[in-house]
């Protein structure tokens, strides 16, 4: 089959903007599909207080394009473009009431609004750049309308009639502006009725992530492992059901990281640059870390790091609970992140009651890396990681996680085993305190060992974690949602 023309549509990516992942994989992914030589383009809003246009060298596209959102209500958006790198153009959704307000991606009590907004925006500028788009792929809650309008309103479009689509979940917990779970069940969008008008607050309770894996051609999420886990009650937030009778069309693929801007032997952001060959260095980073961050300067001491969001999800909670024992070993930590104002609160009490050997801030793109190549274990011990690309992250620098074995966590992290000389990191299963407590202790014990914690080391450097693969096998995904939209065109499809 010829190389495909591709859409990556997303809320967040970067450089330009992010809050996590998501970001990372809507920069990543595009990028490494346009090294296989296939065209992408990709569609993002214009976060106006937060995108810098000089800096970025954004330039107008479109201004002033009118946008009927729906038979009584239109906005007005503004079309800009810059180089995500050479041969992939990343547009921007500018509109000041939804998106130029504020200097957070999220939060409006109106979110649904925004970005029922963006995604009609996306299509109206895909019909203007006559884009000959085989396939759509829409990430997260946020573009979750795009296969419902393309399925509805443009059976008759030049250019989206022609066009197959894939919704990637990256968490599924997230389904529309709000909390699911938090609308009443009887208020609950079946993903089937007429959307509400725009100006009415029935809007905010349309399940933007229900709609998508309804009228989507493919399903894909970030890991195989969180693609069982959405499959059954306990993990599927509501949606199980659906997206068992959807299993046909549903897989996963793991993310990756780009191994040139992840790369210890080139980041200018380190103290000293090192690789697998010449760890040596590591020595100096964590020197250095531990003077930043006001640490005992001791290169002998464990130095645990966490780069992540301070939320339930990434199982702070447990933290919380084995943070008191733990800080009583000989060891150090340092936590970055933003997020739950209760739990940084008490991360930060205990760090003045050990300040020698805890240390919490707010993350800091500019030391993130710093923290892998000085740390020597990563932790992440979350409820549910769809994927995570933290612990990838860490290993690239010589960082050996200890991770709750869930999801992606579980798909890229072994459990090591001295005997068979065999993984990359210390896991546990059970949601508990005491699970996590022990997968630590098993960590700092092994640590005591040069030579197998060496080992360790140089063999979690030189693990593949880029976007190659999974390029390759999106390329695959995306052929297989062309030929189910072939079918369902032809009526093959019930």
């Amino acid at each position: 089959m010829k190389n495909l023309n591709i859409v990556s549509i997303s809320s967040e990516i970067t450089p330009y903007s992010k809050t996590g992942g998501l970001a990372d994989v809507s920069g990543g992914l595009p990028r490494a599909l346009n090294r296989l030589s296939h065209k992408v383009i990709c569609i993002t809003p214009l976060y106006d207080k937060i995108i810098d246009r000089k800096k970025y060298g954004l330039k107008l596209y479109k201004q002033k394009v009118g946008i009927k959102v729906d038979e009584k209500n239109s906005a007005y958006v503004n079309f800009w473009v810059a180089d995500l790198t050479k041969g992939v153009k990343v547009y921007f959704v500018e509109n000041e009431k939804f998106f130029s307000r504020k200097k957070d991606l999220y939060g409006s009590a109106h979110e649904n609004a925004r970005f029922l907004l963006f995604d009609i925006a996306a299509l109206k500028l895909l019909t203007l750049l006559k884009f000959p788009a085989d396939v759509v792929q829409c990430h997260d809650w946020h573009t979750g309308l795009i296969p419902y309008f393309i399925n509805r309103d443009f059976k008759d479009s030049s250019i989206l009639s022609k066009v197959a689509t894939v919704f990637t979940i990256h968490n599924l917990i997230f389904q529309l502006g709000h909390g699911w779970w938090e609308i009443p069940p009887e208020k609950r969008d079946d993903g089937k009725t007429k959307l509400p008008l725009f100006n009415d607050p029935k809007l905010e309770t349309v399940n933007f992530a229900k709609r998508a894996i309804l009228n989507a051609d493919v399903i894909s999420t970030v890991s195989e492992t969180y693609v069982q886990e959405i499959s059954r009650k306990e993990k599927g937030q509501g949606l199980h059901i659906l997206l068992n009778n959807r299993k046909d069309r549903l897989y996963g693929i793991i993310n990756g990281i780009d191994h040139d801007d992840y790369n210890p032997a080139t980041d200018p952001g380190l103290k000293r640059n090192y690789s697998f060959n010449n760890t040596g260095a590591k020595e100096t980073n964590k020197l250095f870390i531990q003077k930043k961050y006001k640490l005992t300067h001791d290169k002998r001491i464990p130095l645990i790091v966490m780069s992540s969001r301070i939320t339930h999800q990434k199982g702070f909670e447990l933290i919380l609970k084995a943070l008191d024992k733990l800080l009583h070993f000989n060891i150090e930590m340092i936590i970055m992140g933003d997020g739950d104002k209760n739990y940084i609160s008490q991360i930060k009490k205990l760090a003045k009651k050990y300040p020698k050997k805890l240390a919490y801030s707010q993350f800091d793109q500019k030391y993130e890396t710093s923290l892998y190549a000085g740390g020597d274990i990563f932790l992440l011990p979350s409820t549910s990681e769809p994927c995570g690309i933290n612990q990838m992250k860490a290993l690239r620098y010589g960082c050996i996680p200890a991770v709750r074995s869930i999801g992606g966590l579980k798909d890229t992290i072994t459990n090591y085993d001295f005997n068979n000389r065999y993984g990359n990191g210390f896991t546990f299963k059970t949601y508990s305190s005491f699970s996590l407590y022990g997968a630590i202790v098993r960590a700092l014990e092994y640590y005591k060992d040069e030579k197998t914690w060496q080992r360790l080391v140089t063999r979690g450097m030189q693990i593949s974690f880029s976007w190659n693969l999974p390029a390759s096998l999106y390329i695959r995904l995306f052929k297989k949602a062309i030929k189910v939209y072939e079918g369902r065109k032809n009526g093959d499809e019930k």
